[in-house]
């Protein structure tokens, strides 16, 4: 059962038809603006050392530890000016279509609202704490910035291919829960894994998942789960090595993805580079949600 309450067919009332709404950021409560300060506090506790170098620098340029959740008005021009892009409130999960029409035009989609104190652990539907703590500091850099971009027109054209399922995972395994080689070792530049205070540990540190070399197609192929931890993390060597690994024709690629299998969360393949070959202990185990 799907944990998500912002979830329209249609654009709500209030809503534009690109779905943007205000963020009417004097409407936050002391109670919202304390949960962000508070998760935002627990997060810097445990993200240096852990984080990519590229991270904590958007984080830092972008000033989102002022007090309270950050009004759009004040961050939007510092990160206009870096690459571009700004942010844009939605009232919950967009549609594919309206999702890369976004992006493919450098503007982020963020949800408007934050979640309750009692939802500081796991929160299976973004808020605005993952979607600008989380998603936006890497937007503050401009190989990442041209990858978004480029991955909202590919989405655009994966869905007209029928190729969607396939670009998801690329988005999933990097944008989402993505590692990276970086100067002082093995970093994380996910938006799932920076938001969120366990999995910043677990994806680095935990003996269980699997954590391999990036290959666009091996990553494309491979099944991911929403509710728990991750059993696989990709590791990129750069953002430029992704940027160079995306920013190509794709249509050879989905050509190969259709006649092939799909592979399985837990797989590690003969021609994986491994990093780590996990144990699987914690998915084997029951993971979050066991008994």
């Amino acid at each position: 059962m799907s944990d998500f309450e912002h979830v329209f067919e249609t654009p709500p009332e209030g809503a534009a038809a690109d779905w943007t709404i205000p963020q009417n950021w004097g409407a936050y409560t002391e109670v919202e603006h304390s949960t962000w300060d508070t998760l935002y506090a627990r997060q810097m506790k445990i993200l240096p050392g852990r984080a990519a170098d590229v991270f904590l620098k958007g984080l830092t340029a972008l000033d989102l530890n002022t007090g309270g959740i950050p009004d759009f008005e004040t961050m939007n021009p510092k990160l206009q000016a870096l690459t571009g892009w700004t942010v844009v409130c939605v009232p919950g999960l967009v549609p594919d279509e309206v999702f890369f029409d976004h992006l493919a035009n450098r503007r982020f989609p963020s949800g408007q609202f934050i979640r309750k104190p009692d939802q500081l652990d796991y929160l299976q539907e973004p808020d605005i704490f993952h979607d600008v703590f989380g998603h936006v500091p890497m937007l503050t850099d401009p190989d990442f910035a041209a990858y978004m971009e480029a991955y909202g027109k590919g989405g655009q054209r994966a869905a007209s291919l029928g190729m969607l399922q396939n670009l998801a995972r690329l988005y999933w395994y990097t944008v989402e829960f993505g590692l990276m080689q970086d100067a002082g070792g093995l970093r994380i530049y996910g938006a799932g894994i920076v938001s969120s205070a366990t999995e910043s540990v677990f994806a680095l540190e935990d003996p269980s998942p699997n954590r391999l070399g990036f290959d666009l197609e091996r990553v494309m192929r491979t099944l991911y789960r929403i509710d728990d931890f991750q059993q696989v993390y990709f590791v990129i060597d750069s953002i430029d090595q992704l940027k160079r690994e995306t920013l190509k024709d794709f249509g050879p690629i989905y050509d190969r993805l259709k006649g092939a299998e799909d592979i399985a969360i837990e797989a590690v393949l003969p021609a994986d580079p491994v990093l780590t070959r996990g144990t699987q202990a914690y998915a084997v185990g029951g993971g979050r949600f066991a008994a």
